[in-house]
């Protein structure tokens, strides 16, 4: 047990026990986005269930549009809500078991498109409730480590995340998808085998979130019933948005991050993609390829955790996104699939530390009192302009009839993101925050 010093005055103690039980939370959740919406079920929606994979891309895309456009709106207004009326825990608790829910209603999505508008429903809300979630995942971030440790936390908790993606994808793929004889007597009739990754990931979800819920305190706040405190939380954001003078440097912070995720998000879409058309490589490369990135990505929030308490997020993020920008210029102009592949899983070591350390600064730059309210506009950066990158990126691959030159627009927005962000007074000095700039 850790002890601390909270304001110089009262001493607020970190158990172990509460602070692993928060990371397995990480474990839990990234089982989603893995398996349902990168690599097996959007696959099989697209391939399976749509009438054509172009449409079946098309109806998938208008479907996450409409996930990230409710998610922008909902995200601050929940946060801040929830800064008033009590718990952040029993918020996680309802979205979670709303993205398990939704999750698992996708076993009735049959290889037909009859099925098609239960998959729409029910992937929209299971993004809702995992998107929701975060917000209130990550405001809990001080309630299990001191600042002094804000920077490890929150990389071993993302390194954990991908490691809890990487063996459901494992499980998914080597247990159902991929084999003759499908786990648990599972037939391959109407795609059944496919199917069944929905239940695996809506169980592994509640299995390793349950210590979260059991095992990690919250800091004892005022609350208000929930009448009042809708009304106050939504007066609280305007409030927040009329004075955004006083949190200066969050504000501008989630400014960058807004257009920086945007090319980290683009280049999870369309990595894939360039490696498919760029190198010829077939699904099972692919695949391959996105495990090893997912375990040097790991490895990297891991590792990178110690220098954000030592360094500070900001000097975190800003070595993330140089070493991104730069071998990602190599991995976008090399016509060599040896040297693609080399640079491609170093490029995963930058691409946790840039998550994680995205995550501790945001905790280090945000008053208590307002905490999950700039966590659901931290939520809001990185849905607000969600379109933008992909829509640069096909713009320009389509003028330019190049691949690689539509790539090249990441790299764009990644400098843009780091030329936002070098000039902001964090006020760090890698032991935590000194305090809110202003001006």
């Amino acid at each position: 047990m850790t002890t601390i010093s909270d304001r110089g005055s009262h001493a607020m103690a970190y158990e172990k026990r509460g602070t692993i039980s928060w990371c397995l939370y990480d474990l839990a959740n990234s089982a989603f986005p893995t398996v349902i919406t990168t690599f097996v079920f959007a696959t099989y929606f697209t391939t399976a269930v749509a009438e054509n994979p172009v449409s079946g891309q098309a109806i998938w895309g208008n479907a996450m549009a409409t996930a990230a456009i409710l998610i922008a709106v909902l995200a601050p207004v929940c946060g801040a809500i929830a800064d008033f009326s009590g718990g952040r825990k029993a918020w996680l608790a309802v979205f979670s078991v709303l993205c398990m829910v939704a999750t698992a209603s996708l076993w009735f999505v049959t290889p037909d498109e009859s099925a098609i508008p239960i998959a729409v429903a029910g992937i929209i809300v299971a993004t809702i409730g995992f998107e929701l979630g975060m917000v209130f995942y990550n405001a809990m971030l001080p309630d299990v480590a001191s600042p002094d440790y804000y920077g490890r936390i929150s990389g071993w908790g993302w390194g954990l995340g991908y490691l809890g993606g990487l063996c459901a994808l494992v499980i998914a793929l080597f247990g159902f998808v991929q084999t003759d004889t499908p786990l648990f007597g599972i037939t391959k009739e109407g795609a059944a085998h496919v199917r069944a990754t929905t239940i695996l990931v809506a169980l592994w979800f509640a299995v390793f979130c349950l210590p979260t819920f059991l095992f990690v305190r919250e800091k004892p706040r005022a609350t208000q019933p929930m009448g009042i405190a809708v009304k106050s939380g939504v007066r609280s954001l305007f409030s927040t948005f009329r004075h955004y003078r006083t949190y200066r440097t969050a504000f501008l912070f989630l400014l960058a991050r807004m257009i920086y995720t945007d090319g980290l998000n683009t280049l999870f879409a369309f990595g894939g993609i360039f490696a498919a058309g760029a190198f010829g490589m077939k699904l099972s490369e692919v695949i391959m390829f996105g495990i090893a990135l997912n375990v040097t990505a790991g490895l990297g929030a891991a590792l990178f955790a110690f220098l954000d308490d030592k360094w500070g997020g900001k000097t975190v993020l800003v070595i993330s996104l140089v070493a991104l920008i730069l071998l990602g210029t190599i991995a976008f102009t090399t016509e060599s699939k040896t040297v693609f592949w080399t640079v491609g899983i170093i490029v995963g070591t930058f691409i946790g530390p840039s998550q994680a350390a995205s995550r501790s600064l945001m905790a280090r730059l945000t008053p208590e009192a307002l905490r999950s309210e700039f966590f659901g506009l931290y939520a809001l950066s990185g849905k607000a302009t969600a379109f933008l990158g992909p829509l640069v990126l096909a713009w320009v691959t389509s003028v330019f009839d190049s691949q690689r030159l539509g790539m090249v627009t990441i790299l764009v927005f990644l400098a843009l993101g780091l030329g936002l962000l070098i000039p902001l007074r964090t006020g760090e000095a890698g032991t935590g925050p000194k305090g809110l700039e202003t001006d």
